[in-house]
């Protein structure tokens, strides 16, 4: 467990950067992807069983102009499509998915100020994103009764706020330049307070121990009296309070790197089963990848890989169709969430099937530690629990049988 100097980790992180891409449209933004996705694929392995967590690899992500797809275009940015962001995120977290995770909130960070912030603070924000700034999370903790029961506290102090509390699970937030911080007034209203790395109160610790996903450092972040200024703090309660999309867009960010994780454990499968796996002494085959009970699992992986991209793209097309529109309904948001949520079981299902039949199909070989595969597996499980996919059933079910809207959170 490491606890980090603030002042020194932020100047740290700032000596070595080099310029910014400007991605400027969708397609640049695929082709960049693919390119990084091809530099980060072969340390993936190497970096999650010695746990080595990814500073250099996390600049080049920012530095390649990714973070910054969705800032608008009238901040100048590319203002992505989320048919584009979702493939985007996809690719990348097939090379790795703790990278790929890395960015999940960022991106629903800057969505929330494009909902709620003053035309200062998006023109401030928007251009630290074009910049490489990146965001991490405080958002969630430890010990409540759920997720959204918050002890932290943003109070109102003359000019300033003044951020009490402890957050767990704050991904990004060891590689933040900004770290966002949920709290709540006396009202039990919520606001973000985006704090700079360096600001005195503000404590990250490297105490991330879950079995997957193991280089996003997803700590604590401990808030002692840290004062912000009023610029610096947004009133997220408006994303749910009024109807947004903010929640579909967090959510549909997360099946994409769940669709990722699936990927790459389909194809780590068929190159093991290519050229290292024996084919079972009742097949009559010569070659693993002849034998015919093994064909068609793999066919089956990959229908049921191909049915959650598919479900994944829809969703991603629904949320863009409603995001073009003038306004945004109680009903445009709901049948958002209901396609992200469809997508969210068939994501998270191929991505745990994928990880479990690596090694029923590649064999005893596989299990050896040198290989490190079962990464997959408990990368899947471990991100895939960031929300229940069972109460995504009953989400859909919910809203087709009886017509329910799904509450409006981040987690829908």
């Amino acid at each position: 467990m490491a606890e980090v100097d603030e002042a020194a980790s932020s100047n740290t992180l700032d000596v070595n950067r080099q310029a910014v891409r400007i991605i400027v449209d969708d397609a640049q933004a695929i082709a960049v992807a693919h390119e990084l996705a091809a530099r980060l694929a072969p340390g993936a392995a190497t970096r999650d069983s010695e746990r080595r967590l990814p500073y250099e690899e996390i600049d080049w992500f920012s530095q390649s102009g990714l973070w910054a797809i969705t800032v608008p275009k009238a901040y100048g940015g590319a203002g992505v499509s989320f048919v584009t962001l979702t493939e985007v995120v996809k690719i990348v977290a097939a090379a790795d998915p703790s990278l790929g995770q890395l960015p999940q909130n960022h991106f629903g960070l800057v969505d929330v100020i494009a909902l709620t912030g003053s035309e200062a603070q998006k023109q401030y924000f928007f251009a630290q994103v074009l910049n490489g700034k990146r965001f991490g999370n405080g958002f969630s903790e430890k010990g409540t009764k759920n997720v959204l029961d918050l002890k932290t506290s943003v109070t109102r102090d003359g000019d300033d706020y003044v951020v009490q509390g402890t957050k767990f699970y704050s991904t990004g937030a060891l590689f933040a330049d900004f770290v966002p911080v949920l709290g709540l007034d006396a009202e039990r209203k919520g606001w973000l307070a985006y704090i700079p790395k360096g600001t005195p109160g503000l404590t990250v610790i490297d105490d991330w121990s879950g079995f997957g996903q193991r280089t996003t450092a997803s700590g604590t972040v401990v808030l002692e009296n840290v004062r912000v200024p009023a610029s610096h703090v947004l009133p997220a309660h408006r994303v749910s309070e009024f109807p947004t999309l903010n929640g579909p867009v967090s959510q549909i960010i997360q099946a994409a790197i769940d669709a990722g994780i699936a990927k790459a454990a389909i194809d780590d499968t068929l190159g093991f089963v290519r050229s290292r796996s024996r084919p079972w002494l009742d097949s009559g085959v010569e070659r693993a990848s002849d034998d015919p009970l093994t064909v068609r699992e793999i066919g089956h992986l990959h229908i049921q890989l191909h049915a959650a991209e598919a479900l994944l793209e829809r969703a991603a097309r629904v949320i863009d169709a409603i995001a073009a529109q003038a306004e945004t309904s109680e009903d445009d948001v709901a049948r958002a969430s209901v396609a992200v949520g469809e997508a969210k079981v068939l994501t998270t299902e191929v991505a745990l099937l994928a990880g479990e039949k690596l090694f029923e199909l590649a064999g005893t070989q596989s299990t050896l530690a040198e290989h490190n595969l079962d990464r997959h597996w408990r990368n899947a499980r471990v991100h895939t629990l960031h929300d229940p996919v069972r109460w995504k059933y009953h989400l859909v079910g919910n809203y087709y049988l009886n017509g329910v809207k799904p509450a409006r959170h981040p987690w829908n």
